[in-house]
């Protein structure tokens, strides 16, 4: 459970590095870029929230 979380955090973490990264090489595209880092950050978080349900589901059985 706490390894899901830690990889969401550092996951999400890179999501956003890299978007700003892009957004100051190219000031132009920064609405395309952030539009971009929402959907993968929420894909991102999207794995511990899973890891959350799966541990709860295995812990019930």
């Amino acid at each position: 459970m706490m390894a899901a979380a830690l990889a969401g955090a550092f996951g999400d973490a890179i999501v956003i590095v890299k978007t700003l990264e892009s957004m100051v090489r190219q000031p132009e595209m920064a609405g395309q870029f952030r539009t971009t880092m929402f959907i993968g950050v929420g894909l991102v978080e999207a794995m511990p929230i899973l890891g959350f349900v799966v541990s709860l589901l295995l812990m019930n059985k």
